[in-house]
C-alpha cells in the first residue's frame, strides 16, 4: 500500500501541473472508485478550478475554488498517472484544460470522494508523522499499553506510517516491535520519534519504495527499497551485527527485525 512517501512524492508532481487548472470532465470506469456515486462527483466537479494540492496523511486531497475537496486514498494497488495511457485498470480519468490524470487500480480497493469538508473518517486521524512535536509523542505513547506495531499503524494514534517504514523506523531506534508503548523510557521514544522523521525524509527524498505496484505520477517507480534494512530481507544479515533478519506476524501485518539489535 502506498504510505506517506509515496502520496507525498505523487503530490510534489502534481501540484505544479494542477494549481489553477480548470477541470474540464470527470470520468468513472468502476463504480466501487467512488461508491456508486461517480455519476454525482463528475457533475459537481465539471468546471472547477484547482486552488490546492494537499495531502492529509495517506490521502491526496485536491481543493477546489469553490471550497470542495477531492479526497484520494490508493487504496492497495492504486496509483495517479499525469497524461499516463489508459488500461484495463483504468478507473477513473480526470480530464483539465492542461492534462488527464488518470487512477489505476488493478484491487480496486482506492477510493475517491467529493465533500464539502473532510469526511470523517478522515478529519479524525492522528497527528502527521512527520510532524508531531518530540514532546507531543512521548506524551502520546505513554498512554497507549499496547505493542508498538499495530500502535504506529493505527493511524488515528500516527497519520501516514504503514508497514514498510514502521519496520525500518523501529530498527532505526533500536526497538523490538512488540515493545510495549507505555514502557519506553523518554529517551527509547524520543529516538524512535527522530527515526520516524529520519525514514520518512529518506524515503521522500528517494521518491518512495516500489516493493509492488507503486509508480510516480510519471509512472517512475521510487528507489528507497534499495535503502531498506529490514523490511522484506528475512534470512539476510543485518547491515549492523550480521544476524539474520527474522519475520513474524504481528497484528496480521509481516514484521521483519533484528532478533539482536531489537531484543523485547
Amino acid at each position: 500500500m502506498p504510505e506517506l512517501p509515496e502520496v507525498e512524492t505523487i503530490r510534489r508532481a502534481l501540484e505544479p501541473r494542477l494549481l489553477g487548472r480548470r477541470l474540464l470532465e470527470a470520468q468513472f470506469l468502476a463504480w466501487r472508485v467512488a461508491r456508486r456515486r461517480g455519476g454525482r462527483i463528475a457533475a459537481r466537479l465539471r468546471g472547477q478550478t484547482v486552488r490546492a494540492v494537499r495531502r492529509y496523511g495517506k490521502h491526496l486531497v485536491v481543493e477546489f475554488e469553490s471550497g470542495l475537496l477531492l479526497a484520494i486514498h490508493l487504496g492497495m494497488t492504486g496509483s495517479l498517472l499525469w497524461n499516463g495511457e489508459r488500461g484495463p485498470h483504468t478507473r477513473a480519468l480526470l480530464v483539465f484544460d492542461n492534462g488527464c490524470l488518470l487512477f489505476d487500480d488493478p484491487r480496486q480497493f482506492g477510493r475517491i470522494e467529493l465533500a464539502a469538508t473532510l469526511p470523517e473518517r478522515i478529519a479524525r486521524l492522528g497527528p502527521e508523522a512527520p510532524e508531531i512535536s518530540k514532546a507531543e509523542f512521548v506524551e502520546r505513547l505513554q498512554h497507549r499499553r499496547g505493542a508498538l506495531k499495530p500502535l504506529l499503524l493505527n493511524q488515528t494514534f500516527l497519520r501516514g506510517l504503514g508497514n514498510i517504514y514502521t519496520d525500518e523506523a523501529l530498527f532505526r531506534a533500536g526497538i523490538h516491535p512488540r515493545a510495549i508503548a507505555a514502557r519506553l523510557s523518554p529517551q527509547r521514544a524520543a529516538r524512535l520519534h527522530r527515526a520516524i522523521r529520519e525514514v520518512l525524509e529518506a524515503a521522500i527524498a528517494s521518491g518512495g519504495t516500489s516493493v509492488s505496484d507503486y509508480v510516480d505520477a510519471e509512472g517512475h517507480p521510487g528507489r528507497f527499497q534499495l535503502q531498506l534494512k529490514v523490511y522484506g530481507r528475512t534470512g539476510e544479515p543485518c547491515p549492523r551485527c550480521s544476524t539474520a533478519i527474522r519475520r513474524t506476524v504481528i497484528a496480521q501485518r509481516g514484521t521483519h527485525f533484528c532478533p539482536k539489535c531489537q531484543r523485547l
